[in-house]
């Protein structure tokens, strides 16, 4: 790790002149909630009013009742901008109500730290890298196709927060960079909503909503996640044998020289596996397993995933020779690391719940809505897409967002003649991009505070993608409108 005031050649900077440039995450979530706060003064309130739906569960026979807005209803109501308690008292709130993705942060972590305290995730992951020899960048489209996978058919992805410390350390070993750690893991992640299959919190939420049988229309949505996820694989391996070739091109090289150079795994003198380190990894693979069987089969989310995760690192804290009290003090260690991407996931939804208390996101939506349809009939659907990529800013969660556009989409849709279906990927789309490119989301702040990485290096280092990205979103869209993509 780099001594305080050390420099490096060529222009690269010294921890200290690191600290001056580098924008904390946190000042930047506070501008985001100015801004916020700022918009409640210039954008007018609204509504729509909501309609009561029922959905028959047919396995058990129970009827679910659940709510959606009514397109026709819109009305403007009296402005109600924030005042600076309003805006004080929205960072205690925030905090709140993400206080279940903060609290399995904080296992998260603090399982991660246990492991690491039997040495067996290191020793493991040094003895992997050692194998692979020259061939370390067959971990990138690997990695990439499990998370990738993860998305497109489990809905996964703040749950992926959990790999991070493992990929960054194989990323740092390998000779990339940390850029590279949160691009495999967030850039498939992105490409499996994107194109989400089978995704139970987007795609069929959305079809839900439009009428649409359940998952109906996989043979486009399967061809639109390899695109989207091949586009990426290849993005992030070109970028990743670039920087292993010259490590200074990297946006983050003086980060990882400061922060990261602890994190490199020491191949030189790797000792085998002990039987108590090999048990330690059979039982987090297992729950890792018993996770994804869990999400699939049975729901399991945030609660439910915590409590594996805490078993884990009990046990595997146990099972690898660590007393009950070393356990609790990596636990605080662990726990510790993930503060700070805890209290940013709390400051998105702090800048979220602004908007909601003043009203404005009925009117956001009512105008996104009324310049979707000035686009031409074969652009509408991108149109569509590009309203939900706006709106998506402000509502990072997918659920919600289909609760609240999907009704106006599908009227638009019928309006103007273009299957609901297409609506449907439309939304899918528009729900998958900016949750790796605006802070609001709150996942990618909390990957790259993990990782010690600016949030503008990001930016800069994503931007190439993106536009790649939307190129293909509009072909598929393009497509689906001009065959009809359905059903309905």
């Amino acid at each position: 790790m780099a001594n305080k005031g050390r420099s490096y050649r060529r222009g690269s900077l010294s921890k200290v002149n690191l600290k001056k440039e580098a924008l904390s995450p946190m000042i930047l979530m506070m501008i985001v909630l100015l801004f916020c706060g700022f918009l409640t003064y210039i954008i007018p309130a609204g509504e729509f009013a909501t309609v009561t739906k029922i959905k028959e569960e047919s396995e058990k026979g129970e009827e679910q009742e659940y709510s959606v807005i009514d397109p026709d209803s819109f009305t403007y109501l009296e402005r109600k901008p924030v005042g600076a308690l309003d805006l004080l008292m929205s960072l205690s709130q925030g905090m709140q109500r993400g206080a279940d993705v903060i609290f399995y942060l904080l296992i998260v972590g603090g399982m991660f730290a246990i492991l690491n305290g039997t040495n067996a995730l290191n020793v493991g992951m040094a003895n992997l890298l050692v194998r692979l020899k020259k061939r370390t960048w067959l971990l990138i489209p690997l990695l990439m196709i499990l998370f990738g996978c993860g998305a497109a058919f489990c809905g996964n992805f703040e749950e992926f927060l959990v790999f991070v410390p493992l990929v960054l350390a194989c990323c740092i070993t390998a000779g990339y960079d940390s850029l590279t750690a949160v691009g495999i893991i967030f850039c498939a992640a992105t490409a499996g909503y994107g194109g989400a299959v089978t995704n139970a919190f987007s795609v069929g939420k959305a079809q839900e909503i439009a009428g649409l049988p359940m998952f109906s229309g996989m043979d486009l949505r399967l061809a639109l996640f390899s695109v989207l996820l091949t586009v990426a694989i290849l993005y992030i391996c070109f970028y990743a044998a670039m920087i292993k070739k010259n490590p200074r091109l990297s946006g983050a090289f003086a980060y990882d020289r400061a922060f990261n150079q602890d994190k490199r795994l020491n191949l030189a003198k790797i000792p085998k596996l002990g039987k108590r380190q090999i048990a330690v990894l059979l039982i987090f693979v297992a729950g890792m397993a018993f996770s994804v069987w869990g999400i699939i089969e049975k729901g399991f989310y945030i609660d439910e995933l915590s409590g594996i995760f805490l078993a884990v690192g009990i046990i595997g804290g146990l099972v690898g020779g660590l007393s009950f009290n070393k356990i609790c003090k990596c636990f605080e260690k662990g726990c510790k690391d993930m503060l700070l991407p805890g209290i940013l996931i709390g400051l998105a939804n702090s800048a979220v719940l602004i908007l909601e208390n003043a009203d404005v996101m009925a009117s956001i939506l009512h105008y996104l809505m009324r310049i979707t349809e000035k686009f031409p009939d074969v652009l509408c659907a991108c149109g569509m897409f590009l309203a939900h990529e706006v709106f998506n800013i402000f509502v990072p969660s997918a659920s919600a967002q289909a609760n609240i556009t999907m009704p106006l989409m599908v009227s638009l849709a019928d309006k103007m003649q273009i299957t609901r279906q297409t609506a449907v990927l439309a939304y899918q789309l528009g729900d998958a991009f900016t949750n790796i490119l605006v802070p609001t989301g709150g996942e990618i702040l909390a990957a790259l505070a993990i990782c010690r990485v600016p949030y503008g290096k990001w930016v800069k280092f994503l931007l190439p993608l993106f536009i790649i990205w939307y190129v293909v979103a509009m072909m598929f869209l393009m497509f689906a409108t001009k065959t009809g993509f359905g059903p309905m």
